[in-house]
């Protein structure tokens, strides 16, 4: 059966056998496919592997908490990139964060090795 003739057949409100196999076999398909899909990393996480790592190591050599602004200088990145990413390490359990008062500027996030 091909696809323009399932969808003619949902259409018309013609429910066989042949058009439920069809539909179980094209959802077995695409659950497979999003499956492949899910597992392969993207470019952009793998571009930025080695600098999570680097903020990993970064933070373990100097022992506290960091805010975003200070990692970014420190590994010349963008602070919205070194933000980004050590939130997706707070959220895969690798650093906490914590809110930190900061003299003239007010509440920041810091973040340290969990």
């Amino acid at each position: 059966m091909l696809q323009r003739e399932f969808y003619n057949a949902i259409a018309n409100g013609t429910m066989n056998e042949e058009v439920m196999t069809f539909a179980a076999e094209a959802i077995t398909k695409m659950d497979a496919r999003n499956a492949a899909r899910k597992a392969k990393p993207s470019k952009t996480a793998i571009e930025n592997a080695p600098i999570k790592e680097a903020i990993l190591a970064h933070l373990t050599e100097v022992g506290e908490a960091m805010t975003e602004t200070d990692l970014g200088l420190a590994l010349e990145i963008t602070h919205n990139k070194a933000g980004s990413l050590a939130r997706q390490l707070v959220a895969e359990g690798k650093l906490s964060v914590e809110e930190v008062k900061i003299p003239k500027v007010g509440k920041r996030k810091a973040y340290k090795i969990v």
